[in-house]
């Protein structure tokens, strides 16, 4: 009961924090917010449960619109909060193949983490839930 520690979300202080992140393979959830947002102080605390819940197969990071430099232009940022979830970009399955496809580029075969979901304003817990299990994200604690 006490030996547990609790898992926060990560604070970034810069963009240059996230690539390492992304870089793991973990899906990887960014609350974007900023000082003063009602919606956002409401949100923070299903960002801590996510953090804590998920904490062992997936990032919860937090970026401080006031804080990281660029981080609203280089996300699209225009309300807060915003989140996105990052993650590995999926395989076509063969189901979904009508034709024989030429073999991706090497360049695609390589491409890094790809945005899975994008919501702003208030968002429910479950909803949340079900982006980030989509992404390969497991529950590891919590209820």
């Amino acid at each position: 009961m006490f030996g547990r520690k609790r898992v926060k979300p990560i604070d970034l202080k810069t963009l240059d924090q996230l690539k390492p992140l992304l870089a793991e393979g973990k899906p990887v959830l960014i609350d974007f917010w900023q000082v003063g947002c009602r919606n956002c102080k409401i949100m923070d605390g299903i960002v801590s449960e996510l953090a804590e819940e998920y904490g062992g197969s997936a990032h919860v990071v937090k970026v401080d619109l006031g804080r990281v430099a660029n981080a609203k232009d280089s996300f699209q940022v225009k309300a807060t909060p915003t989140f996105l979830l990052f993650g590995r970009p999926s395989l076509p399955t063969a189901k979904k193949k009508a034709k024989r496809q030429p073999a991706p580029a090497p360049e695609r075969a390589q491409q890094g983490p790809v945005v899975k979901w994008r919501a702003s304003g208030l968002v429910r817990k479950d909803v949340m839930t079900r982006a980030l299990e989509n992404s390969g994200a497991v529950r590891v604690g919590g209820d």
